[in-house]
């Protein structure tokens, strides 16, 4: 087992070496920045439709950025999932020509 290192006193200053140790190395503005990148820990559940799905991981982005860096992702994910919903509204593909069925006679009886 270890021991901890007895602080000792510097002279006149009314600390200990390690209690100085520690002021020094704590910076308060390297402690908080407001500006800086912080993940918001918003939990991305998949949704199980890819278009949705590769839009929540592209917000997960955002928390590595800077405020100033989240509209563009924000605008980004908007905009695939409007791309999404509008495929939705999409009228579907012509169904391919009737062909009559060789199996059953044909109403045609003309000669």
């Amino acid at each position: 087992m270890s021991e901890a290192p007895e602080p000792t006193h510097a002279p006149g200053d009314g600390q200990t070496e390690t209690e100085a140790e520690t002021v020094e190395a704590y910076d308060p503005a390297e402690a908080y920045d407001p500006a800086a990148p912080a993940p918001l820990g918003v939990v991305r559940t998949p949704t199980g439709h890819p278009v949705v799905d590769a839009g929540l991981e592209r917000l997960a982005d955002a928390d590595h950025l800077p405020a100033d860096g989240h509209l563009d992702v924000y605008e980004d994910v908007h905009q695939g999932l409007r791309d999404a919903l509008t495929a939705l509204d999409a009228r579907p593909e012509p169904a391919p020509p009737h062909r009559p069925s060789p199996y059953r006679p044909s109403n045609d009886n003309r000669s």
